[in-house]
């Protein structure tokens, strides 16, 4: 799960990578920089600091998205698309990954859904959808779950 943050004055790419648990490299994939330089008030994506969806996994030499996926019994295009990623795009060593956790349910939304075709696809209310994901834009890439337990 991702975020939008808004860039304070003097913060850096590698002191966001350490407050969000995640890499350089990774912030810049996610946000397509080439560099290393951002601006006060920027706004970029960086990854959900709740591990409560899901867990890290560190990827080491030779791993592939399917091979994860397989090792982990997930869906290898879910677990792209949970990583903000397509499902041949490379993956490097000590890139961190999301693995998402057991009795959950994720929808990546698409465009032009709604509350209401998002629950219908999860099988769920409305209601149900708000209370079990703190923040709904349902712009494009969005992950939303479901508890299935």
């Amino acid at each position: 799960m991702y975020n939008v943050y808004k860039v304070l004055g003097g913060e850096t790419l590698e002191s966001l990578a350490n407050r969000f648990n995640t890499t350089v490299e990774n912030l810049q994939l996610l946000n397509n920089l080439e560099g290393l330089y951002i601006e006060d008030r920027d706004e970029i994506i960086v990854p959900e600091t709740s591990k409560k969806y899901f867990e890290y996994y560190k990827v080491q030499k030779g791993d592939s998205i399917y091979g994860i996926a397989k090792r982990y019994n997930i869906n290898p295009e879910l677990l792209a698309s949970l990583n903000g990623l397509n499902y041949s795009d490379y993956i490097y060593p000590d890139q961190l990954i999301m693995i998402p956790k057991p009795n959950y349910s994720y929808y990546i939304t698409k465009e032009g859904d709604t509350l209401d075709s998002v629950s219908n696809i999860l099988g769920i209310t409305r209601d149900k959808l708000l209370s079990e994901n703190d923040i709904i834009y349902l712009l494009e890439g969005q992950m939303l779950v479901k508890e299935t337990r």
